[in-house]
């Protein structure tokens, strides 16, 4: 089964994407759906359940039942799964159906386009598209997540020219392109709370730098910023000057850099410049690999300072077998 069972602080239902109307309806009601009070769930479409397809109803078809068959005035949430085969192509059919019946769909709150598991597609394989004609078509979204970008072909997009209902936005990625920050920080999006975006490596196109997120550490393009995630980042040690010196961090809640490789030369400059990030409510460092050293002189340098610090999950470089010179190995949480 897909990975989510929660979304948007409500269960998943998903919309069965085979079967007679009854059918439908019986499995609807077995997992807790109504609908015809849709709004007390978030409801999944999906045409295709691991490798195997679903041929009895393509995307346009499967928006096409769920618009006849559940008052869809009342949804407030969308969870958007397998598209047949995601390592061959992006959701454009899905996006593209419900962008033509947008209207339909006037409380949409919150979307997430890729609730794909494992056995259906490696988080770094998963193709995604062009969302922002996804977001322009419901200017009342409030919350988007997306999960792939397939960095090495480059087909996510995600530049919103102004949305003023946007508070949430998280990029899940093995491979998150630079090219793709920059389209996010040049984005008219001045409601936007929250920020998370997983880097990922190289090898899949994670080539994003501090440079490329400067309009939002500047502090002036997403004014209400107060959660900042830098997750699963390769590179996560070399972002620890950049924040420390951008304005935005002054007014976050919550920095965010977990999941990532972040090593003692990360926690050396994070304690040498540790008064820069005094002021946030939480820190959360968790899925490192400091060494017991450091990670006692993380805690003594904020100590005193309110700043509620996860250092969970301290880690031990891998040691590759194939490797003759003996390198250490680190890894982020997620990259294929």
């Amino acid at each position: 089964m897909p990975e989510l069972t929660e979304f948007a602080g409500l269960p998943v239902v998903e919309f069965p994407a085979s079967g007679t109307t009854e059918e439908r309806l019986e499995q609807i009601r077995r997992q807790g759906g109504d609908p015809q009070a849709p709004a007390s769930v978030a409801w999944r479409l999906r045409t295709s359940d691991g490798a195997r397809r679903v041929r009895e109803e393509g995307c346009e078809e499967h928006v096409a039942r769920f618009l006849s068959m559940v008052d869809t005035a009342q949804v407030r949430a969308l969870v958007i799964g397998a598209w047949g085969y995601p390592a061959q192509g992006g959701p454009e059919a899905f996006l593209e159906a419900l962008i033509e019946h947008a209207d339909k769909l006037p409380n949409l709150r919150s979307v997430f386009v890729g609730d794909i598991e494992m056995t259906e597609s490696e988080l770094s394989w998963i193709s995604q598209s062009d969302l922002a004609p996804l977001v322009a078509a419901f200017p009342r979204l409030e919350e988007l997540t997306v999960k792939g970008a397939d960095g090495m072909r480059g087909r996510l997009g995600l530049h919103v020219p102004s949305h003023a209902s946007l508070r949430s936005l998280t990029l899940q990625s093995g491979g998150l392109p630079g090219r793709v920050v920059r389209e996010v920080a040049s984005s008219g999006l001045p409601a936007l709370e929250h920020l998370e975006l997983w880097l990922g490596v190289w090898d899949y196109g994670g080539d994003t730098y501090p440079q490329d997120l400067a309009p939002a550490l500047s502090g002036e393009v997403f004014p209400r910023l107060r959660y900042l995630g830098v997750r699963n980042a390769e590179g996560a040690d070399g972002w620890i000057p950049a924040l420390a010196e951008a304005p935005a961090v002054k007014h976050l809640e919550v920095l965010d850099l977990s999941l990532g490789i972040f090593t003692d030369r990360g926690a050396r400059e994070l304690v040498d410049r540790a008064e820069a990030f005094s002021g946030l409510r939480r820190l959360d460092l968790h899925h490192h690999f400091l060494s017991e050293e450091m990670e006692e002189r993380v805690r003594a340098a904020f100590a005193g300072t309110g700043v509620e610090i996860d250092l969970s999950d301290r880690l031990e470089p891998e040691q590759d077998e194939d490797d003759d010179e003996d390198e250490p190995y680190y890894y982020t949480a997620a990259a294929e």
